[in-house]
């Protein structure tokens, strides 16, 4: 049952939630600019020294009072939730994009977004493993979006251009199923058209198997297995 141990019942309400977001979301926002201005900034050395002795007592300030381990997701008895911390998606989480994704009940997932320097590898271009953690969050969006969520078994991906850094697309969409096995396939849209596809498979976790199996209907919605 570890798995089950990430997701965690709240009950708070959709105002108090809106309002954490509303502080929550732009401090984040202010870290992920922090995050670019680090890489690309061009001050003086001792400039960098003061800015690093003010960060530091920033961060003494916020790790007076945390969590254990990660964020996890939180939902609530009606099956919505956050994953607040998600790499890809997450509203508390500086390294990612993020990714507000839009999703369809036939299976289908999609989202515009843009990646900076912070997710650079080649000179100018995505890193290839920015380009699988993005494809794997939309491909797992589409597969629980259709009634399928999954926890991902196999990614595989093609790279079929160079990925530039600036505005992309992904998409996604259920391929087939079988069983407690997903199969979705998506791909990364640049200004010159597809530069990566992808099919990844996807299987419904153990512990929600049993759960189900028990007629326990409460708990995350299938989006949030993702």
């Amino acid at each position: 049952m570890a798995e089950a141990r990430a997701f965690h019942t709240e009950t708070a309400t959709d105002e108090e939630i809106a309002a954490e977001a509303a502080v929550v979301g732009p401090f984040t926002d202010a870290v992920r600019a922090l995050v670019d201005a680090t890489i690309r900034s061009t001050v003086d050395l001792d400039e960098i020294r003061a800015a690093q002795a003010e960060i530091e007592a920033i961060t003494e300030r916020l790790t007076k009072e945390q969590i254990p381990g990660g964020y996890g997701v939180r939902y609530r008895t009606d099956g919505t939730g956050r994953a607040w911390g998600n790499a890809v998606i997450g509203l508390r989480n500086p390294i990612a994009p993020p990714l507000t994704i839009s999703t369809e009940p036939s299976g289908r997932a999609s989202a515009d977004f843009r990646l900076g320097a912070p997710y650079e590898g080649p000179p100018g271009l995505v890193h290839g493993g920015v380009i699988s953690l993005i494809l794997d969050q939309v491909l797992g969006h589409a597969a629980g979006a259709g009634g399928r969520p999954g926890m991902t078994g196999t990614l595989t991906i093609r790279y079929r251009q160079a990925t530039p850094l600036g505005e992309l697309r992904a998409e996604a969409w259920i391929d087939r199923a079988e069983g407690i096995k997903t199969w979705a396939k998506g791909r990364i849209i640049g200004p010159d058209g597809p530069t990566a596809e992808a099919e990844g498979l996807f299987i419904l976790p153990r512990w929600a198997r049993e759960r189900i199996a028990r007629g326990e209907s409460k708990g995350p919605s299938p989006k949030y297995f993702e």
